[in-house]
């Protein structure tokens, strides 16, 4: 018994660090692609266009939201930020359900695990889903309700002196603040995002000589350690979990569980039944799509994976959060209007790909396990790259953290001191991180003298115009 056990455990590891390591490349790819349209598109701007209950306000939010971050938890405090500031209840709730659900990392991820048909079910799902959740809010949306918790939490944010980080829009805590030349406090939530921040306002170059020097390396290398903080925990759970599920979860729980064989009615109870699963699940984000492999080879019907997968902005440790934020009544009305949506969506998605005849055959597949994971073929040498990018990122964000600091790169903002490249204008002597950054100082002098040559000290932001 007690060996029996021992192997089942050995087992179920080897598949869900299988699956993490099928994947890995595709994850860390993704989160790459986010984090640089993360770093060079501005919240202010998103939060201005989708004040609109319109179909052009929806349609930007749904793109904002797939540019964007890829965690449930990161979703649900930009939006808040987003929705404090004026946007429509219909594109925050878009927002969120696309920075979850239509991102790349997410995209890869479901290709590599599951298949392109549920690739296409989640991308065409997603759209059909948003558009399905805007009808319903529309319908039903308590206008003054939101009037009054968006006039409420601005009040209440205010009173606790709750601020969005301007970097990324998460919450700002109070030891990473800094007080610019106007007298105004900003706060930051990590002292990755001040120093972009320092960074941002003592540089002018645009995005395409920033990337040509180690200050937009430096952003970018922020970013995304930034984005891995936010959902290693989820992707390591879910992959680990789906391994025991797979090994561990008797056939006879899903016969329970999910009805069989053929027909909408079976179709409608699975899409229901795989939200309900995702409610109770506690995996969010990314993690659930190893956890839809373990339900999908238990028998399930394609509407309740895909609806599962849909439904990550409602495991219980979300819904807590929206609690925290917008009170009990927001909470539950997010809560049914996201659940009918997404087990809606499931069994459409359902319905029109047997019609295409495109539902996949879980028969003509290996099973977990049977497959081999780790062997010298594509996915090694992915693997290889994207780890090599991951390292080259974290050692630019440290080398950029704790750069000795007394003055600032004028093209880029990189903290440097004066044993790199310098140059000489007007009587100042202004230094650079690399030889790429002083070249373009040297072609247009002009365009960085008012910058100033000494790094600010942590506690002011320096008088500088924000390019």
């Amino acid at each position: 018994m007690q060996a029996a056990l021992v192997e089942g455990i050995l087992e179920s590891l080897r598949i869900g660090v299988g699956f993490l390591w099928t994947a890995a490349w595709a994850i860390i790819m993704g989160l790459v692609i986010t984090s640089l349209v993360q770093v060079y598109v501005s919240k202010e701007r998103m939060a201005q266009v989708l004040g609109d209950e319109d179909i052009s306000g929806l349609i930007k939010a749904t793109l904002f939201g797939a540019a964007s971050s890829g965690c449930s938890f990161g979703a649900v405090a930009i939006s808040k930020g987003l929705f404090k500031k004026g946007a429509h209840v219909v594109n925050v709730l878009a927002f969120m359900f696309a920075s979850t659900n239509l991102i790349v990392e997410l995209g890869l991820m479901i290709l590599i695990l599951l298949g392109w048909e549920f690739l296409v079910a989640e991308l065409l799902g997603g759209v059909i889903l948003i558009a399905v959740m805007a009808v319903i809010v529309h319908l039903t949306l308590p206008e003054n309700l939101f009037d009054r918790v968006r006039a409420q939490l601005n009040e209440r944010d205010h009173d606790h002196g709750v601020t969005e980080d301007p970097t990324c829009g998460m919450e700002g805590k109070d030891e990473y603040s800094l007080t610019t030349d106007g007298g105004e406090t900003l706060k930051f939530c990590s002292a990755g995002c001040m120093e972009t921040y320092q960074q941002e306002i003592a540089s002018s170059g645009g995005w395409r000589e920033e990337l040509r020097s180690w200050g937009g390396w430096y952003k970018l290398g922020n970013q995304y350690r930034k984005e891995w903080s936010m959902i290693w925990k989820d992707v390591v759970a879910g992959f680990l979990i789906s391994g025991f599920v797979i090994v561990f979860v008797p056939q006879q729980v899903w016969n329970a569980l999910f009805l069989q064989g053929d027909g909408m009615l079976v179709s409608a109870e699975n899409a229901v039944m795989g939200v309900t699963i995702a409610v109770l699940s506690f995996v969010g984000s990314m993690g659930n799509v190893p956890f839809a492999v373990a339900l999908w080879g238990g028998g399930i019907s394609f509407a309740g994976v895909i609806a599962f997968v849909y439904a990550d902005l409602i495991t219980i440790p979300v819904l807590n959060v929206y609690r925290k934020y917008y009170g009990w009544h927001v909470m539950a009305y997010i809560l049914g209007v996201f659940f009918v949506t997404m087990a809606f969506t499931g069994f459409l998605m359902e319905e029109l790909f047997t019609a295409l005849g495109i539902v996949p055959d879980l028969a003509g597949g290996q099973t977990a396990t049977e497959q081999t994971y780790f062997e010298l073929n594509y996915t090694f040498y992915l693997n290889l790259i994207a780890f090599a990018l991951s390292g080259f990122l974290l050692y630019v964000y440290r080398r950029g953290l704790g750069a000795p600091g007394q003055y600032r790169d004028p093209v880029c903002g990189m903290r440097t001191d004066d044993s790199g490249p310098s140059s000489t204008h007007d009587d100042e002597t202004y230094y650079f991180c690399s030889n790429r950054c002083k070249e373009a100082f040297q072609k247009r002098p002009s365009d960085f003298s008012d910058k100033h040559p000494q790094a600010s000290g942590a506690g002011t932001a320096g008088g500088h115009d924000h390019h």
